[in-house]
């Protein structure tokens, strides 16, 4: 699957569980519901998957952790925040660059329409 066909199943999924749940939870049981989701539909999905880093030839086994990685190529970062700030979008695009991943999603689940909180960000795709 492109990275685009997994983005769309992770939105499907993304919007189901904001219909079923709605706006309001911690950021991780929407995390951990969507790992669910998807993981029930066959997709291969790591969380808080830990992402090593050099800096100045020091290795940083963990730099950063994303939230989800699916089939390894597409980021999901998740947020259950009242409004996303420009430091969210720069902080998936340099999770995308560190990473050498093309697409990353950034999901506000707390918006009272969940197409509000959605957001793609693309690393040279």
């Amino acid at each position: 699957m492109t990275e685009n066909e997994i983005a769309t199943c992770i939105l499907d999924k993304a919007f189901a569980i904001h219909k079923s749940l709605g706006p309001g939870l911690l950021e991780s049981v929407y995390e951990k519901a969507l790992e669910y989701e998807l993981i029930q539909n066959d997709f291969y999905v790591q969380c808080q998957f830990p992402v090593p880093m050099f800096y100045k030839q020091v290795k940083f086994e963990a730099g950063f952790r994303m939230d989800l990685l699916v089939e390894d190529k597409v980021v999901v970062e998740i947020k259950s925040i009242a409004a996303l700030a420009p430091v969210h979008f720069s902080q998936l695009l340099t999770y995308l660059r560190l990473s050498d991943k093309k697409l990353g999603l950034l999901i506000n689940f707390n918006t009272k329409y969940l197409r509000e909180g959605v957001h793609r960000i693309v690393n040279g795709l």
